[in-house]
């Protein structure tokens, strides 16, 4: 009687101590999934920021004034321009 005894305590600390482990382990992941999402929020963030900074830099009236100012750059004259119609050339 005594040896089950032991052996059933012995079987209740095992089971004790592996339900301490994986409370601990399921807190701890749950930290590090905390910890995820708050920097995928912050990388949403950042992402719209980043969009938002994209929009502006790629404005067309901004090129033209980096162009023109910058690289010195002009638009060709009018009578230098000339319109290229899809129907014509897949008729050709």
């Amino acid at each position: 009687m005594a040896k089950l005894t032991l052996l059933l305590l012995a079987v209740l600390v095992g089971c004790a101590l592996g339900l301490v482990r994986s409370q601990h382990q399921a807190r701890k992941l749950y930290a590090e999934r905390e910890q995820a999402q708050a920097q995928a929020r912050e990388l949403d963030v950042e992402y719209g920021r980043l969009q938002l900074e994209a929009g502006t830099w790629s404005r067309p009236a901004r090129i033209a004034q980096i162009a023109a100012h910058k690289l010195g750059m002009q638009g060709p004259e009018p009578r230098r321009v000339r319109s290229v119609h899809l129907e014509r050339l897949r008729a050709e």
